[in-house]
């Protein structure tokens, strides 16, 4: 049984950080991407970042770029999300999830239960 596991999320003020973190349990995931999503209230659910099964290669929603960063040190490892600079619009709930392959807009078949971070202005 696989299972992912998200932690850190809460509700800070607009400018703060968070770090979201993504563990995995039951198997490592080699060769496959990671990513992180959101879903906020009444919004479809958007990808956000990838990785892939080292940290060589990073991908990111155009909104979050340069105050994201997603890392990893290898499959066997956990997965982070470092939000800097967070915004109102950044407020959702996050979700860790684990690529079909190792192509990051293919499909994801396993998910996590979801953090909700809240940003307030």
């Amino acid at each position: 049984q696989v299972q992912l596991v998200e932690s850190g999320g809460g509700l800070v003020q607009a400018g703060d950080s968070l770090r979201l973190s993504c563990v995995a349990s039951g198997r490592t995931f080699n060769s496959y991407i990671m990513g992180w999503f959101r879903q906020a209230p009444g919004k479809e659910r958007e990808f956000v970042a990838g990785i892939n099964w080292n940290g060589g290669r990073t991908y990111y929603l155009d909104s979050v770029k340069g105050r994201f960063t997603i890392s990893r040190d290898s499959a066997k490892t956990p997965v982070y999300l470092q939000m800097n600079s967070l915004k109102s619009e950044d407020t959702a709930v996050y979700y860790c999830a684990k690529a079909r392959n190792s192509d990051y807009r293919g499909g994801y078949d396993y998910w996590g239960q979801g953090t909700q971070v809240t940003v307030s202005s």
